[in-house]
């Protein structure tokens, strides 16, 4: 039995959706434990892609409880669109649970969310504009809706009333837009509920039970550690704790039930949106990134920017959620690649520098400091065991996991399950850890 964090160990966008996916076929229960439909999880099996938000990407595997916590915002109307669209494709959602205490992003947290990032201007955060953060801003000043006001008429529209009333104050006067009618939403929205009603549990309860049985459970977070309210590239953040801490928090479990921590990164470097980069690629290279990986976002569309791997965000991430291990992402988008750069460290002011700085005007001065290593210039795809691979891709993981004092326990080498290197299995303990030394210089 083990309990397994998996976390993004960059900007997000590290490929967590294919590594939980093929975690959770270990799993008995995949529980997602923050963020909303500001997320997105591409999962491809065989010839079928499935592009997941809020619903954990176990629900693939039927015999598999999936459980979205009470630190996940939902999206009723959204999630019912997942719903959906996953019977369409004939994937069964009977064990896909809600939790009762997860907040619920309501019209106004969308309408508030869009224009103020659009007032924002220059100083925009590069939101999703899907209502995340007013979800989250509503659930601190407790006037928040949860699922189980939505389950309950006569609380949603006693609630609805007050609440509707003072943000159309904030959208007539400080936005100039219309104002919302509490009786309509409040109608749309006991629709929403009468089909989530079957769903909706009380996942602590459900999550402590599945440990007193001694089943596997997979923690699932969305976006990755440089995106943490706390920890990240603040304000070029999201509005939830992604780091491994927030599994706790967003589960409703205790940090003693925790037994390993896994972190995922791509083996190059991507983000999505506003703030500091620097290891981003202008020109040529920066394309040849995006265009290899497909390097869009899941729920925007939004052209991600791409730069060469940064291993000071790598041991950020170490420290900030206590990895166990990584799985690295995407090795096969580098294939064609004469030579390849790792961001070792920073210079700032003229001092190098090899900490992460918390003061994100800081990380604008930032210059990589690169160790070049060579390409392989041969395909890995079709690569299944470490043997397969080139000596020169092989160098390049080793160099990685031990600038990061960490294992690589998986390697992906495309969008498919079967395109995969599994050194270790994080849930049913290790086979043969891709090891590192403490000695950087000894890798070319």
């Amino acid at each position: 039995m083990a309990n397994v964090i998996v976390i993004g160990a960059q900007w997000g966008d590290e490929g967590k959706g294919k590594i939980t996916d093929l975690l959770s076929k270990s799993a008995d229960v995949v529980v997602r434990y923050q963020g909303g439909v500001n997320a997105g999880h591409t999962v491809v099996v065989k010839d079928q892609t499935f592009k997941l938000h809020l619903i954990p990407s176990g629900i693939l595997y039927p015999d598999t409880d999936c459980i979205i916590g009470s630190g996940t915002v939902v999206d009723p109307k959204g999630l019912i669109a997942e719903l959906d669209q996953l019977a369409a494709l004939n994937v069964s959602t009977q064990n896909l649970m809600i939790s009762e205490t997860a907040h619920v992003t309501m019209p106004y947290h969308r309408l508030i969310d869009q224009a103020a990032e659009e007032r924002r201007g220059a100083r925009r955060i590069g939101t999703t504009g899907r209502g995340i953060g007013p979800t989250y801003a509503d659930k601190s000043e407790r006037s928040g809706i949860r699922m189980v006001d939505l389950m309950d008429g006569e609380s949603l529209a006693e609630k609805l009333h007050w609440t509707i009333a003072a943000k159309n104050v904030i959208l007539e006067k400080l936005y100039n837009l219309p104002s919302l009618d509490p009786e309509a939403v409040t109608e749309e929205y006991l629709g929403y509920a009468e089909r989530l009603r079957p769903h909706v549990v009380d996942c602590s309860l459900k999550i402590y039970e599945a440990v007193q049985r001694r089943r596997n459970i997979l923690f699932e977070g969305a976006q990755g550690t440089l995106l943490d309210l706390d920890h990240g590239t603040y304000p070029y953040v999201t509005s939830s704790n992604p780091v491994a801490g927030g599994a706790c928090i967003g589960a409703g479990v205790g940090p003693t039930m925790i037994d390993r921590v896994i972190g995922v990164a791509k083996a190059y470097t991507t983000r999505v949106g506003e703030g500091p980069f620097p290891t981003e690629l202008d020109g040529m290279l920066g394309e040849l990134l995006c265009d290899r990986g497909a390097e869009f976002g899941t729920t925007t569309g939004r052209k991600r920017r791409c730069g060469w791997f940064d291993a000071v965000i790598g041991r950020y991430a170490v420290r900030i959620n206590g990895l166990d291990c990584l799985a690295i992402t995407k090795l096969d988008v580098l294939d064609e690649m004469d030579e390849i750069k790792v961001c070792v460290a920073y210079e700032i002011d003229g001092q190098i520098c090899q900490d992460f700085p918390s003061d994100s005007r800081r990380l604008a001065l930032c210059k990589p400091v690169y160790k070049t290593m060579p390409g392989w210039k041969q395909s890995t795809e079709q690569c299944r065991n470490l043997e397969d691979l080139p000596q020169q891709a092989l160098d390049y993981l080793k160099f990685l996991a031990e600038l990061m004092e960490v294992p690589i326990a998986i390697v992906s080498l495309g969008a498919s399950r079967d395109q995969t290197i599994i050194v270790e299995d994080p849930i049913h303990g290790p086979k043969r850890a891709l090891l590192y030394t403490n000695d950087t210089s000894a890798v070319a």
